[in-house]
């Protein structure tokens, strides 16, 4: 197999075939697929959901696509859907339609005896890829190098990988939620000078500087894959928000002019984004939160209100047709899914439901118990702020 080096030094694969080990996500496939035509796909789905009864509990993120939502006992965004997982003892197996780190943070949260399934492993996160462990840990060094290290209090987005979860929690720092977020800074603050904010630097940027009152020189990128990030000794000094330089690579997508196009085209339009969005879309967006308060924003909207969401466009979709008393329309003309959410379809659902049903564990997500603990610390932290 011919595998080619990115400029960033990852190997581009084609999708189930080869592992990258230094990837939040696998890539492998394994088991004989039923086709995506098969037309008796969701009959099969529920009569292999029937045969597991009690023993299966399924979780389906808000940005996967109709045809495995139906499937979901419970939908929500990551954190939830963690949550939700632990509180279901009784069930032996967890499938999370979702990405790799959810599975991760339902592992982390979950007993012993639950398994914790991902439908396809190949369903990770490009936010979280882009803030390795190594790269973390060589982060940290600059940063002691640099004398300030015992200064900085590690804050990381619930989208991340469980290692680096576990990281913050090794260094005195939390998780954090889209919904939380300024909670935990504050929180952080009262604990160090400086925060380093991982992985994505628009959702630190915009609760720093739009909700804590800092500015945006108060902020500086720290770049992975330059010598000491590419900032100075003094910049690293200045700074109170070191942002990791991440992002969403949908919500990244909403430009400026995007908002102004809305504008231009749909009068009197209400701009809906999430703080994932960039800092210069934010600012001109009439409100902004949290996938579940993008849902609440427009389940409280007056009939015949107009809304353009900036977000991914199956929960868009989805929020239209429930709401169509009111016109809901994606922020941008052009179409963007979450490609790696989207990995997980029908034929990947039913494949791993039937595999259960005939009691073959297929793509089990496991976290070492070293990672685990660390992790949890991390998210135990999150969860006793006020």
């Amino acid at each position: 197999m011919v595998v080619t080096i990115t400029e960033t030094g990852l190997p581009l694969f084609i999708l189930g075939q080869g592992t990258d080990p230094h990837s939040e996500r696998g890539v492998d496939c394994p088991g004989e697929l039923p086709p995506a035509s098969d037309p008796t796909l969701v009959e099969r789905a529920r009569v292999a959901k029937e045969r597991l009864g009690d023993r299966l509990f399924v979780l389906g993120h808000h940005y996967q696509r109709d045809e495995v939502i139906q499937f979901a006992d419970v939908t929500g965004d990551s954190f939830k859907l963690a949550r939700e997982a632990a509180a279901r003892p009784e069930a032996e197996y967890i499938v999370f339609c979702g990405v790799h780190f959810m599975a991760e943070s339902a592992d982390i949260l979950t007993g012993d005896t639950q398994k914790v399934v991902l439908p396809d492993l190949a369903a990770g996160c490009s936010m979280a890829d882009m803030a390795t462990f190594t790269q973390v840990e060589d982060c940290w060094d600059a940063l002691e190098d640099a004398g300030i290290a015992d200064r900085v209090v590690p804050i990381t987005y619930m989208n991340s990988s469980a290692d680096i979860k576990a990281f913050c929690g090794r260094h005195g720092g939390a998780v954090c939620t889209s919904s939380n977020a300024k909670r935990a800074l504050d929180w952080a603050f009262e604990q160090g000078e400086k925060v380093l904010f991982l992985p994505d630097q628009h959702l630190g940027r915009n609760t720093a500087v739009l909700e804590m009152g800092l500015s945006l020189d108060d902020c500086v990128v720290y770049n992975p894959h330059r010598p000491n990030g590419g900032l100075t000794r003094e910049q690293l000094e200045n700074a109170k928000m070191i942002l990791w330089k991440g992002h969403c690579s949908v919500h990244g997508r909403f430009s400026a002019a995007c908002v102004d196009e809305v504008r231009a085209r749909i009068p009197g339009v209400n701009v809906l984004v999430h703080p994932e969005c960039r800092h210069e879309v934010v600012t001109k967006a009439d409100f902004v939160g949290s996938t579940e308060y993008i849902i609440r924003k427009l389940e409280e909207a007056p009939a015949g209100s107009s809304w353009a969401v900036g977000t991914e466009l199956n929960l868009v979709r989805r929020l239209a047709d429930r709401f169509s008393d009111k016109t809901i329309t994606f922020l941008d003309r052009t179409v963007c899914y979450c490609s790696t959410m989207n990995r997980i379809d029908l034929p990947h659902l039913v494949w791993a439901l039937e595999s259960l049903a005939d009691g073959e564990v297929v793509n089990q997500i496991t976290v070492d118990a070293d990672t685990t603990h660390w992790a949890k610390v991390a998210l135990d932290r999150m969860l006793a702020l006020p």
